[in-house]
């Protein structure tokens, strides 16, 4: 055994792992910023809402959807639902799990909220990176969430939002990323409007 080599890699595997714990908060706060009235954290947990079947948004899968645990959806979904953002029923399938749904004030929060996010921070948090980089992060991403042998489940596809965007407000959108991840501003505290 090379024993050199061996505490080079348990050095950086320490580095990395300190280094997600960091990122992941500073961007949680970040997010925070762009998000009101909504925690970035609650965004995410409505957005996961949203990519699963109706029928199928217990609080244990919200948290499989976001690799959390049924503890800290419980508590998000608490929050939102005093927002008056979620409402929380019955499920139909299972008689011990309950169900949320992501009410009508809680999908126009989202789609206010969803401009702030999906174009402005985004712009902004990643200006720095190019097109192979975002690609590599990404699978270096699930490939790290895989360590356990489970798969990221992750948030690509089968929204239920009622994007009712123009072609001309989809292009603006795109104009707006693209002029703020080519013309970074120092980090902002608050979305530029």
């Amino acid at each position: 055994m090379n024993y050199e080599k061996e505490m080079r890699l348990l050095h950086l595997t320490q580095q990395v792992y300190s280094s997600l714990i960091s990122v992941s908060n500073k961007l949680q706060t970040a997010g925070d910023k762009y998000c009101t009235p909504f925690t970035s954290r609650q965004y995410m947990t409505v957005l996961a809402i949203l990519h699963l079947p109706e029928e199928e948004t217990t609080i244990v899968n919200i948290a499989n959807k976001l690799g959390s645990t049924k503890q800290n959806i419980t508590q998000l979904v608490s929050s939102l639902e005093k927002k008056g953002s979620v409402a929380i029923g019955p499920s139909k399938k299972d008689k011990r799990a309950v169900n949320v749904c992501v009410t009508e004030l809680g999908m126009q929060t989202m789609l206010s909220c969803a401009g702030k996010i999906s174009v402005d921070l985004m712009a902004d948090l990643f200006a720095d990176f190019d097109e192979k980089e975002l690609e590599l992060l990404w699978r270096l991403q699930k490939k790290l969430y895989a360590f356990d042998g489970v798969a990221m489940d992750g948030l690509e596809e089968n929204v239920k939002v009622p994007f009712s965007l123009s072609e001309q407000e989809i292009q603006t959108a795109l104009e707006r990323f693209s002029q703020r991840r080519n013309n970074p501003m120092p980090y902002q505290t608050s979305p530029i409007e």
